[in-house]
Parts: C-alpha cells; sequence; structure tokens
C-alpha cells in the first residue's frame, strides 16, 4: 500500500520552532513535486511549500523567510523546517507527493497533524 506518512506536528508558543517530516512508502517508482498545504478552522486548504524533483522550491507570501522545504530523496522524505511560528500558522498540516506508480502519476496525500501556536 502506498501512503505518506507525517510525522512532527504539536504544540509551541510563538517564536518557537516545528519541524515536520512526510515519508512515502510503497511500491513507488518515483516521485515528482512533493509539497506541504495548511487548512485552518473554518477556512480553505492552501499551500505552504513545495518542492520540485529538481529541488526547486516555491513558497507562500506568508511563510516566506520563516519556513523552509527540504527532501530527502534517497529517504523518499520532505521536511518542512517552521521557525518563527506565529498564532495564525495554528492549522492542519498536509503532506502532498506526485508519486509515479508502473508508470501512472498519483497525487497522494498524509493524513494530517495539528500545528498548534500559542500566543
Amino acid at each position: 500500500q502506498v501512503q505518506l506518512v507525517e510525522s512532527g506536528g504539536g504544540l509551541v508558543q510563538a517564536g518557537g520552532s516545528l519541524r515536520l517530516s512526510c515519508a512515502a512508502s510503497g511500491s513507488i517508482s518515483g516521485i515528482n513535486d512533493m509539497g506541504w498545504y495548511r487548512q485552518a478552522p473554518g477556512k480553505q486548504r492552501e499551500l505552504v511549500a513545495r518542492i520540485s524533483s529538481g529541488g526547486r522550491t516555491n513558497y507562500a507570501d506568508s511563510v516566506k523567510g520563516r519556513f523552509s522545504i527540504s527532501r530527502d530523496y534517497a529517504k523518499s522524505t520532505v521536511y518542512l523546517q517552521m521557525n518563527s511560528l506565529k498564532p495564525e500558522d495554528t492549522a492542519v498540516f498536509y503532506c502532498n507527493a506526485h508519486v509515479v506508480i508502473r508508470g501512472s502519476e498519483y497525487n497522494l496525500w498524509g493524513q494530517g497533524t495539528q500545528v498548534t501556536v500559542s500566543s
């Protein structure tokens, strides 16, 4: 079974840091883009950061300079380092990956991990 498993969420005070991890597992031939999205209560899911297979990154304006996305190709894992966290960063964070399975590309989502930033 192909899946994305996230870890690293939790409760942190404003100004603190957290690191999220997301590992892809299963019979995957390859992984193209990977990324992180978030959804706050009452709001739509939004892009936080993405990283291409070639390492090109893009970020939401609201997190530029504070968050950093990276990936370990050997471990099929994507990370999100979050610094200078603000209460408005509170949300469920979802990992996303475009994976290749037997020649076809699929859009996978993780189960979500809660990030809560207290003021």
